[in-house]
């Protein structure tokens, strides 16, 4: 089982590849029509972005709930 600040930090870098991402996404949408191509890998790594993130809070959360 992970060590809680170790998973802590985790989910603090995992949250800010997200928001990376998502601020890339958002660049992408404002820029169109221009790169309009690249719209779904760029809507694909945020998805992943952000389910990685998610799937690292939950864990968190019931480590947390163990203590």
């Amino acid at each position: 089982m992970p060590d809680l600040k170790e998973l802590q930090k985790k989910v603090r870098k995992l949250q800010w590849r997200a928001e990376t991402a998502k601020i890339e996404l958002q660049d992408l949408a404002e820029d169109l029509p221009v790169n309009w191509t690249e719209i779904k890998a760029v809507a694909e790594k945020t998805f992943n972005a952000f389910a990685e993130s998610d799937a690292a809070k939950r864990e968190l959360a019931t480590l947390e709930s163990l203590r």
